[in-house]
């Protein structure tokens, strides 16, 4: 049997345009796990640069970086700074 490599993925990597970023943290959200979204929310921050993120959100990047991890558990209104720096914002929409 043929030994398998494998390496890791970071989704930070693949983030490249507004679209995939729109649509990568949108599934994160319909899956409703606030773990999930948090993460994800990590992965956009990193793809962006955490340094420019805490820049324009005026946090610490060191404490975002500890929000913003999967074990994280960041302030609402640390959420809606990130994503306003990221140029994002939560639209509510009826359940079909």
């Amino acid at each position: 049997m043929a030994t398998v490599q494998t390496y890791p993925w970071d989704a930070a990597e693949h983030l490249e345009t507004r679209e995939d970023i729109a649509t990568y943290l949108e599934a994160a959200l319909e899956d409703g796990d606030p773990s999930l979204v948090v993460a994800a929310l990590g992965d956009i921050a990193r793809s962006k640069g955490m340094t420019h993120i805490a820049r324009e959100t005026g946090l610490g990047r060191e404490s975002l970086y500890k929000a913003l991890s999967a074990e994280g558990n960041p302030e609402f209104v640390t959420v809606l700074k990130v994503l306003q720096a990221l140029g994002l914002r939560i639209q509510v929409l009826p359940i079909v």
